[in-house]
């Protein structure tokens, strides 16, 4: 279980001034600026969740992680993981744990990768039957045969992460924590990394912490997200209930075979007084709509009788249009 109860971060930093008289001042001024990177924020996590940690660039998201992984001590309150305070005890917290950083690697670069995986299994004291089963597992699910042999130098992207993936896990951690795992991959590479972290949640019951910009991913991944912003939480729930409450706008697409007369279609504004919006082009008109005020079904049902519809598409509103609403303060 991870515990974080009021946890603050301030950076201390060094005043600066405009131009190049400001510069030299800023150099020998013993003035400084409190910077909050993370502002009281509190959660709890229970063992083996996976959950999306979200927000935008400079919201917080890895001065949390590396509280919790034990890189940082906060300025304030407390985080536990396992029982554990990971700055007090890093040596203690660091077994629990598996961290992968999509933008580092923690792979020797001019050995093969097997020997990587050897020399963790010597710092982390693995039994050598452990080791055995656990590449086995491995291998499965991240398809690692192929290139165990190749120096991590010349390992294509998709390879070199499913390295680091698998270098994360070699101790049988359980936390590890996920930051832009998928990043620069393809599409059929970042649906097998989901798919493996996917089976090491379920086989081991591993917690996974997942900070990415990719929604997919937290969509596909993750029942639960804590979306942090300015260093404060402003969302912590399940993705259902996220779409419930601020997905409740949708579309309807009609594609015609003749033209949309804008007065024949303008009667449907009476489904929804307090927001409909029509958008016209050639042979087609698309219908937003607040959905707690109508529905879907009664659009079409009454433009069907109305127009020369040749097909219709429904788009709800997406995780990721929700969250970028969320960022911008528009929910």
């Amino acid at each position: 279980m991870i515990e974080v109860q009021n946890l603050t971060k301030s950076f201390r930093m060094n005043k600066k001034y405009p131009g190049f008289r400001g510069a030299l001042k800023s150099f020998f001024s013993t003035e400084y600026t409190l910077k909050t990177a993370v502002d009281n924020i509190s959660f709890t996590i229970q063992d083996g969740e996976i959950v999306g940690y979200i927000g935008a660039n400079g919201a917080g998201k890895s001065t949390t992680i590396k509280m919790m992984t034990g890189i940082l001590t906060p300025t304030s309150g407390e985080v536990r993981v396992n029982g554990v305070v990971p700055y007090e005890d890093r040596q203690k917290n660091a077994r629990d744990i598996g961290v992968v950083f999509g933008q580092k690697t923690q792979l020797w670069w001019d050995l093969p990768l097997s020997e990587t995986f050897t020399l963790l299994r010597d710092i982390y004291e693995v039994s050598p039957q452990d080791f055995e089963e656990r590449m086995a597992f491995l291998d499965e699910v991240l398809e690692l045969k192929e290139f165990l042999l190749t120096p991590v130098r010349a390992l294509s992207l998709g390879q070199r992460m499913r390295g680091d993936l698998a270098a994360a896990l070699i101790h049988n951690p359980k936390v590890v924590y996920l930051d832009e795992p998928t990043i620069g991959l393809d599409v059929v590479v970042k649906e097998n990394v989901r798919k493996a972290i996917q089976k090491i949640n379920a086989t081991y019951g591993t917690t996974v912490i997942l900070t990415t910009h990719d929604l997919t991913d937290i969509e596909e991944l993750c029942s639960r997200i804590i979306i942090i912003d300015a260093g404060k939480k402003i969302y912590d729930g399940n993705l259902a209930h996220i779409k419930e409450k601020f997905g409740y706008m949708s579309s309807v697409e009609f594609l015609t075979g003749s033209p949309v007369l804008p007065e024949k279609v303008e009667f449907i504004r009476s489904l929804d007084p307090e927001y409909l919006e029509l958008e016209y082009g050639e042979n087609r008109l698309q219908v937003k709509f607040n959905r707690n005020n109508t529905s879907t079904t009664e659009i079409t049902r009454q433009l069907m009788g109305t127009l020369d519809v040749l097909e219709f598409s429904i788009k709800e509103t997406s995780i990721e249009d929700i969250v970028k609403k969320i960022y911008r303060n528009e929910v």
